[in-house]
């Protein structure tokens, strides 16, 4: 119940009130500081060794040399480095129909609202209003009236109260309320990230497959001609039965290969779909060559005091922590007294006409403060549990900083490695592909065996195959480094709303 007070207490409530809302101007608990990485700030570069200013090139399509440009700025649309229109529009229509995407802006929209619903009752005043009728019949005892009294009786009344957050418990929870808004929002950011990311890999996946099955049949091709000559030279008793039964069985161990990468290539382009928003057995989605992407041989390249602020994971596990520390506040401040404000003011008649009439209204204003005398230890353990969970949020957001740097530098060798592979194997290509010409014109002419024309068409086979997949692997590596440098998601303009915010916009 309120504390009733008199009329001349009120200016003295009013002071009161203006006091402690002068005292709420201070929150305990910890004030949220982002930690120091001195570590990160005066890092100059992501690898121990230097990187050479670009990389090397080799004599094959894909084969330009790379050059990384430190400081530079990554554009929203990363992903137009490969030149690739066909890539460009998936991705741009796969970001408008994504589940994943819709999913994330619908968590970002509910962390907004729970915040908004979570500031409106701390921050403001909680005003009810009631009124009502009914109709009683007191007893003879209580009215002294035979057979009792029956009479209606009329109420209506405004209600308010206020907790004056006196040491910042209020604010603390919205501290930590605004930080989990902060940590959906770059959800979001880091699901575009790996959703455009996907959408790039799958795609040159799809595009190496593409490449070797071609090289494969290419080469099914060629054996097959091989067998028509050497079945030709069994005919005419110029070879054995050997010659013609290791060729067909070269034949056929080059044309079973061929099932399973139709099958990788299937599923390659399942995903694709799946990705895009799409149901597999939907048509409409671009087919990917490896000759339809061009290497970018300029990369930027983001400073590594910059990669904090860039890379959504690392800000997400950063707000994460505002908001473990933001509990430790409140932990905090419930081991401190709570200070209440209550004023009712309203009217009770026995007729709806003298409901509002002065005779018939009332009011009351009370102040109330409560605060622990003992709970048994339980504040003093959450306050530790708070601060002990903060600790572990310090150590995880740490963790996700050194995992992004390793991200990088992995990404940073894996094209100097990339690139001295590709050229490595266009050399390896080069000269299987010129010892199976020779090869093969020398035991068209006898002067060499079967078994050394074998030799060379095996050798070419995983030569041709080994150069696709470097190949690709130049292109993949390139996306992962700009997805590990955060691919450019705060140059971009926002994402169009998900059917959630805009079904609730329109209410």
């Amino acid at each position: 119940m309120p504390l009733l007070l008199p009329h001349r207490c009120a200016p003295r409530l009013i002071l009161f009130s203006s006091c402690a809302v002068l005292l709420a101007a201070c929150a305990v608990g910890p004030d949220y500081k982002t930690p120091a990485m001195s570590r990160v700030t005066e890092a100059g570069a992501y690898t121990p060794q230097a990187l050479p200013a670009q990389t090397e090139s080799a004599p094959t399509p894909g084969g330009a040399a790379q050059r990384l440009l430190p400081g530079q700025d990554i554009s929203a649309q990363w992903w137009q480095v490969f030149r690739s229109p066909a890539l460009d529009q998936l991705i741009r229509q796969a970001l408008q129909n994504s589940p994943t995407i819709e999913s994330a802006q619908a968590a970002l929209l509910a962390a907004q609202e729970n915040f908004n619903a979570q500031s409106g009752s701390l921050q403001y005043p909680n005003v009810t209003g009631q009124i009502g009728a009914q109709r009683e019949r007191a007893s003879a005892v209580s009215t002294g009236v035979p057979n009792g009294s029956l009479f209606n009786l009329y109420n209506a009344s405004v209600n308010v109260s206020y907790t004056v957050d006196v040491f910042g418990a209020n604010r603390r929870v919205l501290e930590g309320q605004q930080a989990a808004v902060e940590f959906q929002r770059y959800q979001l950011q880091a699901a575009w990230l790996a959703l455009t990311s996907n959408l790039v890999t799958t795609a040159i996946r799809e595009a190496s497959l593409r490449a070797q099955l071609q090289a494969t049949r290419e080469l099914l091709d060629s054996q097959e001609k091989q067998l028509a000559v050497i079945e030709r030279q069994f005919e005419l008793g110029a070879s054995g039965r050997a010659p013609v039964l290791s060729q067909r069985n070269v034949v056929a161990q080059t044309r079973a290969t061929l099932p399973p990468l139709e099958k990788t290539l299937a599923q390659t382009r399942h995903q694709l779909s799946v990705y895009a928003g799409k149901l597999p057995s939907e048509g409409g989605l671009a087919e990917f060559e490896l000759d339809s992407l061009t290497l970018p041989e300029d990369l930027p390249l983001s400073l590594p005091s910059a990669l904090v602020r860039q890379r959504p994971d690392i800000r997400a596990s950063e707000a994460l922590l505002q908001q473990a520390s933001a509990q430790v506040g409140v932990a905090v401040a419930n081991q401190y007294p709570q200070l209440t404000l209550s004023a009712s003011a309203g009217s009770a008649a026995m007729s709806e006409g003298k409901l509002f009439d002065a005779p018939w209204s009332f009011w009351s204003l009370g102040a109330g403060l409560a605060g622990p005398i003992f709970n048994g230890g339980a504040l003093s353990a959450r306050r530790r549990a708070a601060e002990a969970n903060y600790e572990q949020a310090t150590a995880q957001y740490r963790s996700t900083i050194l995992s992004a740097f390793q991200n990088v530098a992995d990404s940073l060798r894996a094209l100097e490695s990339d690139a001295s592979t590709l050229k490595a194997q266009a050399q390896v290509e080069a000269l299987s592909r010129e010892s199976l010409d020779l090869a093969t014109r020398q035991y068209q002419l006898g002067a060499t065996s079967y078994l050394a024309l074998l030799d060379a068409q095996r050798s070419y086979q995983q030569a041709r195959i080994t150069l696709v997949t470097a190949r690709a692997a130049r292109y993949a590596d390139t996306a992962a480094l700009l997805q590990s440098l955060g691919g450019g998601w705060w140059n971009r303009e926002p994402l169009p709303a998900s059917p959630v915010a805009t079904k609730t916009n329109s209410n």
